[in-house]
């Protein structure tokens, strides 16, 4: 399985463009073959911190995703809204267990 995990910070007075973005390609995303997982969350003590967090079936699928119309719409949505600090990271790790 492959994780993608890290934040992008995004300006308080473009928040809302930023959401609504958002909610377009994490819809879009969820559809894709190999993905198991695509959410992003607000931080609850710095609210211009959105936390990213991807599961993909292997380095294919998420390949595949990065070529997606949604994707593409989604990079010059945040660009023209000043989205910055963008630290994203790739893992590769097995299934976990439950704890």
């Amino acid at each position: 399985m492959i994780l993608v995990i890290g934040t992008i910070r995004v300006p308080a007075d473009n928040l809302d463009g930023a959401m609504a973005a958002a909610e377009t390609v994490i819809t879009a995303t969820r559809r894709e073959d190999g993905c198991i997982r695509y959410a992003y969350a607000r931080d609850l003590i710095d609210p211009d911190i959105m936390h990213i967090s991807e599961a993909w079936r292997d380095r294919a699928a998420l390949a595949a995703h990065a070529r997606t119309p949604h994707v593409a719409e989604w990079h010059r949505v945040v660009s023209a809204l000043g989205v910055t600090g963008r630290d994203l990271k790739i893992y590769e790790t097995d299934e976990g267990e439950a704890i």
